[in-house]
């Protein structure tokens, strides 16, 4: 496979984002889903609407999401549309929450490592591309989260959220913590489920990870660290293997301080296993081209 192109700037603005896109030269057919984490409550780091609109208005995309599989403001549909309008995503956009109602949409994965199917929320039907738009940080399961988290538990259906977090073993969140696998299972698992996803695209569509508000912990938390490095900049790519590779690459070659607290979560979970996995699995490639835009 040939090195993937990934463009980077460092000024992170709304309009770069957009610019970034463009970098790409890639057009989003049709009816445009736009994958973010909306935030849960109280975290302090996700990335606001506000920021977020100039790029959703570029592509006439509309924001989606699904519930979670743990206890908090998104785990029930009625709580999770209420806290997407106080977070201002609703006062923006057109919201999709895709699994709001059942039942989910099952999606093979023939050759997957650990799972052979994937349940994501069945209004994914309704687009005919995504734009993956991700906060790039640290994660306390996951190590990190960037583009392959997006594309496995954030487009993963509430049960969905499950099978993976459990490795193909249970689809009732009450009974997840009961069945966590091992580590590298569950990382292989969200590979599994990203490449699904992936295959359901077929080519239509694009990545873009902001490297800000680095906390060792998701957007997930509601109880969250305050970021430990400095902002580093935009990335853009066709190739979801390649982005999160990227911006993995850029945490390393940092000399900011607190770059060894952000690389001992990533580390310790052996986070970057997941890159590995879905790059074994040949829907991306860890190797790249940097390409620095001014």
């Amino acid at each position: 496979m040939e090195k993937a192109k990934v463009y980077f700037t460092r000024e992170i603005t709304p309009k770069n984002v957009v610019k970034m896109f463009k970098m790409l030269g890639k057009d989003l057919p049709g009816k445009v889903a736009v994958k973010v984490h909306s935030g849960e409550e109280g975290n302090q780091n996700y990335l606001r609407p506000e920021f977020m609109k100039e790029m959703v208005d570029y592509v006439n995309g509309t924001i989606v999401e699904c519930n979670t599989a743990y206890e908090g403001e998104r785990n029930y549909s009625d709580k999770h549309k209420k806290l997407l309008e106080n977070h201002g995503w609703s006062k923006y956009f057109n919201v999709d929450l895709l699994d709001e109602e059942g039942p989910d949409l099952e999606l093979a994965i023939p050759n997957g490592k650990i799972l052979k199917q994937n349940y994501v929320g069945k209004d994914i039907v309704n687009y005919d591309s995504m734009l993956v738009l991700s906060h790039f940080k640290g994660h306390p399961m996951g190590g990190y989260g960037g583009a392959l988290k997006q594309l496995s538990i954030g487009c993963g259906s509430s049960a969905g959220k499950t099978w993976i977090h459990s490795a193909g073993k249970e689809k009732e969140q009450t009974k997840l913590w009961d069945n966590l696998p091992q580590q590298d299972e569950f990382l292989e698992s969200m590979a599994d489920a990203a490449s699904s996803v992936v295959e359901y695209f077929k080519g239509n569509m694009a990545f873009i990870n902001v490297m800000c508000n680095m906390s060792v912990d998701c957007d997930c938390c509601s109880v969250a660290e305050d970021p430990c490095m400095k902002d580093i900049g935009i990335l853009s790519s066709t190739d979801p293997v390649a982005i999160d590779q990227a911006c993995i690459d850029l945490v390393k070659n940092s000399d900011d301080p607190g770059r060894d607290h952000l690389l001992e979560r990533i580390n310790s979970r052996h986070g970057t296993h997941t890159i590995d996995a879905a790059a074994e699995l040949g829907f991306g490639t860890k190797e790249y081209e940097l390409i620095e835009v001014e």
